[in-house]
């Protein structure tokens, strides 16, 4: 016998400042149903989500839960003022006996359940409201970017927690890891109208590409038929009357619904000047360390960034990512060691905090306030990388309209802060770009807009992020900081990091360090790491060594391979030289590589055979 649903919409209307943001929506959601709510920065996605918690009212519809059916809301920023702690938050509304679901929560998490609500950051809020969340295991959890403000280890604690859990979910979240792991079906907001497909996250943007393809032949069929019948509205005058004014009004009804159609939101025209060349030395820092009271952020480390580097930063909240990466930039001092810059360095900085936008100043303020983008005696012009550009023409290349344009920055979202700081960032030209967390609250879209931009930058990229999915599109180096004071150095991005830390269990695990492979761009001081010899000849760093360079060779080989082909158009050189010069480095670069590879692989071999 079918189940009632847990919750059904039927045909809901929502109006906000004379704009729809749905008109007649209807969705179910079944029992078992693991959701993902999907869709571009102000389509709607928390306002449909919210909907469905009873926390916005529709103008029209209905919405219906069975008697007995509980339907649980995880707050963006929840209202903890009656409380003294945290733990009192998240454990109210449980019967008793039931704590320690708070208390496991809280070690997976990341909170103390004892921190006084009055000195708890928002990050500590929202992880609170989480695990109340779970902790209570509604029948329907509704969640709306969990992910934020959680490390790679919460992530994937919250990952297993949710593959486990009996309750049906919708969530909305824009790490792309998170949701293909989670999602059994997609809801995708479009213009108002939403749509559903019984796949996961990993088939969405076929899906989409598929229904805006066909849109799009729609639309151009059409626009072929009001062609037509125009001209036959001219030339065809002669005709009976009554016949022309049929086909008249015809010609008006489709203009009618041609015109009614709503346009895709465009993606942000969103571009990067690397400006002048930096040395081919950017960043070389030996021996460098860092202590703050009795707490070890960073023992002796060595690491060389070379021009053109995308080196991302992972680990743990509160581990040191953030300090390493402002005492490589000299923001702050080292205890020991030395930080050297090479020549001709421009940084530009994207604070996770967003702490360069003023919540009080004007989107309008927040660029012309900006004194290197002022234009001499022009209020409503700013310096756009040495090209004159006017305030909301730039902002709209961002995707803000010109009523936003005098809002204050505090009424933007998420997402639209990102996008502010972004084209602040942007104006200027850089070598050096610093990402501290520039992922969170940005939709697929414009992540993928991000991704493509940063592989066309001449620069040099230092990137912090718990974005999985993310660090494997970008990065080249990932440097591991794995508490205690310890940092790692490993080729390649996220899974390649992974692939070579097979003793850990858990994804979202950074597991105690063993010596890394050695890498002609950047090399870890490990003298504290005394390998014991092993009685077959090898050691155990070597034997770990072993095992892990086919794979590394079969990489550099199919790197090879694609810039091979790349380097393959004859036209190259002379349409895109920049391009044709990165690519040829990049080919020689992953030569040597290849060849030390090799070359090391055969000693071991040797060795071990012996």
């Amino acid at each position: 016998m079918a189940r009632a649903p847990l919750l059904q919409l039927t045909d809901i209307s929502l109006t906000f400042g004379g704009e729809p943001v749905f008109e007649n929506l209807s969705l179910t959601i079944q029992p078992g149903d693991r959701v993902a709510l999907v869709g571009r920065n102000g389509s709607g996605k928390s306002t449909l989500m919210k909907v469905m918690a009873r926390l916005v009212e529709a103008d029209r519809g209905e919405v219906v839960t069975p008697l007995g059916t509980s339907v649980g809301y995880m707050e963006q920023d929840p209202d903890l003022s009656s409380f003294e702690t945290l733990g009192d938050f998240a454990r109210a509304g449980l019967d008793e006996g039931q704590d320690y679901r708070v208390e496991m929560a809280a070690e997976g998490l990341k909170f103390d359940p004892d921190r006084s609500v009055a000195t708890a950051s928002g990050g500590e809020r929202r992880r609170a409201a989480l695990a109340r969340l779970l902790a209570e295991a509604p029948d329907l959890m509704l969640l709306d970017e969990p992910t934020n403000h959680l490390d790679i280890q919460a992530i994937g604690w919250l990952e297993e927690q949710l593959k486990a859990t009996k309750s049906a979910f919708v969530l909305i979240s824009h790490d792309r890891a998170f949701l293909r792991a989670l999602a059994r079906a997609t809801l995708w907001i479009d213009r108002g109208a939403v749509r559903r497909q019984e796949k996961g996250f990993e088939a969405f943007e076929e899906w989409r590409e598929t229904t805006w393809a066909a849109e799009d032949e729609a639309r151009h069929k059409l626009d072929r038929k009001i062609k037509a019948e125009a001209r036959w509205a001219v030339e065809g005058i002669s005709a009976r009357r009554k016949r022309n004014q049929g086909r008249v009004r015809a010609l008006q009804a489709l203009r009618a619904e041609r015109s009614s159609q709503i346009r895709r939101q465009g993606t942000a025209a969103m571009a990067l000047d690397a400006g002048q060349q930096s040395g081919k030395r950017v960043i070389e820092a030996r021996g460098i360390s860092k202590v703050f009271g009795d707490r070890v952020i960073l023992r002796p480390f060595d690491l060389r960034v070379l021009r053109g580097d995308r080196v991302a930063f992972v680990g743990p909240n509160g581990v040191g990512k953030t300090t390493l990466i402002k005492m490589l930039t000299g923001e702050i001092a080292t205890d020991e060691g030395s930080v050297v810059h090479g020549t001709n360095l421009d940084i530009a900085v994207f604070d996770q905090t967003r702490a360069a936008l003023d919540p009080d100043a004007s989107l309008w303020d927040s660029l012309t306030g900006d004194p290197d983008m002022r234009v001499s005696g022009r209020a409503d012009q700013v310096m756009v990388r040495g090209v004159p550009r006017h305030v909301v023409g730039y902002l709209k290349d961002f995707l803000f309209d010109e009523g936003q344009v005098r809002a204050p920055v505090r009424s933007l979202s998420g997402g639209e802060k990102a996008r502010l700081l972004l084209a602040r960032i942007m104006a200027h030209p850089s070598n050096l770009l610093v990402l501290d967390e520039p992922t969170n609250d940005l939709d697929v879209e414009t992540l993928d807009l991000l991704q493509d931009i940063l592989g066309e930058y001449d620069g040099t990229v230092l990137l912090v992020s718990h974005d999985r999915d993310f660090i494997d599109r970008v990065a080249d180096t990932t440097i591991a900081m794995e508490g205690d004071g310890r940092a790692v150095i490993y080729p390649g991005g996220w899974s390649d990091y992974r692939a070579q830390r097979p003793e850990s269990a858990n994804e979202g695990t950074l597991p105690a360090p063993t010596s890394p492979p050695e890498t002609p761009r950047a090399t870890a001081d490990r003298a504290n790491d005394k390998p014991k010899p092993a009685r077959d000849g090898l050691s155990f760093t070597e034997k770990h060594r072993l095992e892990t360079l086919p794979g590394i060779i079969e990489r550099l080989e199919a790197e090879i391979a694609k810039l091979g082909i790349f380097l393959s158009d004859p036209d190259l050189f002379s349409t895109a030289p920049a391009k044709f010069q990165k690519a040829s480095e990049g080919l020689a670069d992953r030569q040597a590589k290849l060849a030390e590879a090799e070359e090391e692989w055969l000693m071991l071999e040797e060795k071990a055979s012996a």
